[in-house]
């Protein structure tokens, strides 16, 4: 039996950390979770004012205790989820630490050693890494991009669309962000949508529920007639059927360059803009495991069923398809984890939870 301080640290105390407490806590194993937050929320603490879920309350909440329905036609918004986490961890008492900011995970016999910032070290015989990513929003390179002068702004730091008024816009990337970002900026400012290829919105009658469902079947490989459709689809809340409406979601395939006044298009033309907002999706926030020789450089690490193969002790959750089905939604989170703690307990030797 190791001495470590505790059998789990869950590193992350967002939406897959606190799903991984519930079953962890259901099973009466002693863990703690450390979250580098002052408060409970994750990173929909960080996303913009008027996100909207693209799935109904009941179907985004984490296990054991649905989320209570919105107040706003139906789709959660990003306050109403930081509601529902901070309400969730409180209802459940889980033990976490916060603000706490792990540096580095390092290997000590058989167990794991977490440092801290403030040069605590705790050791755990499990490591659960669940920090997500938005702390490491991913800017594409384009040439000529040091010599715009304009204004360059990432999802993960745009909040309202009060400092575009009156200005050209580009908004790049195609997701569900991105559409609902345009969605908002284009009634304050010029706008032009970039994206890769056509962006693909789904029916009107859509929602996450069909749109999880759908992923999830590619992630395992059902390729059946309606597993092509993936999570960067478009749901047609609200905001972005009204901006559909408008007639403002056209968009045009990729610049060539900037300049510094805008951009150079594919044909040779150029384009002045005064901003843009990339909405360009993240990288795994897993600095905190490169102690461990263990990451790639896109930020992964290799993984059989949410287990680390080059650190057994170690296990990941949350961070997208590569840790679990669309484990880095809400309702992702809650399946990813009550499939990672029964392996991960088995792997300890210590008694699963009851499914």
């Amino acid at each position: 039996m190791s001495n470590a301080d505790h059998d789990v640290v869950v590193i992350g105390g967002g939406q897959a950390g606190l799903a991984v407490a519930y079953y962890l806590r259901r099973a009466a194993i002693d863990f703690l979770v450390l979250d580098a937050a002052e408060h409970a929320g994750g990173a929909w603490l960080h996303a913009w004012d008027s996100l909207r879920l693209f799935s109904p309350a009941g179907y985004s909440g984490l296990p054991g205790w649905p989320m209570p329905p919105s107040e706003t036609e139906g789709f959660p918004t990003r306050n109403e989820v930081v509601d529902y986490l901070t309400r969730y961890e409180q209802r459940y008492q889980f033990p976490i630490e916060r603000p706490c900011l792990v540096e580095a995970v390092e290997r000590d016999g058989d167990r794991l050693v977490v440092r801290l910032k403030d040069h605590r070290t705790i050791t755990a015989r499990a490591v659960v890494s669940a920090t997500g990513t938005w702390g490491v929003p991913f800017i594409p390179a384009y040439p000529g991009g040091d010599l715009f002068g304009g204004v360059q702004v990432h999802s993960a730091d745009y909040r309202n669309p009060d400092p575009f008024e009156g200005k050209r816009v580009l908004i790049v990337g195609g997701g569900n962000s991105g559409a609902q970002i345009l969605a908002e900026v284009s009634r304050v400012a010029e706008t032009i949508w970039v994206t890769i290829s056509d962006p693909v919105l789904l029916p009107d009658e859509v929602d996450g529920r069909v749109l999880f469902a759908r992923a999830s079947a590619r992630v395992r490989g059902d390729f059946d007639g309606a597993a092509t459709t993936t999570l960067g689809d478009i749901v047609v809340v609200p905001p972005v059927k009204e901006a559909r409406d408008r007639g403002v979601l056209t968009s045009v395939r990729p610049f060539a360059r900037f300049t510094n006044v805008g951009v150079v298009w594919q044909d040779g033309s150029e384009t002045e803009v005064d901003a843009v907002l990339w909405c360009t999706g993240f990288r795994p926030a897993t600095a905190h495991l490169r102690s461990l020789d263990i990451v790639e450089p896109d930020g992964r690490v290799e993984v059989v069923d949410q287990r680390a193969v080059k650190e057994p002790l170690l296990w990941l959750a949350g961070y997208g398809n590569w840790t679990g089905a669309a484990s880095a939604t809400l309702i992702g989170a809650g399946r990813t984890a009550r499939e990672l703690v029964p392996r991960m307990l088995e792997a300890l030797g210590l008694a699963t939870p009851n499914q």
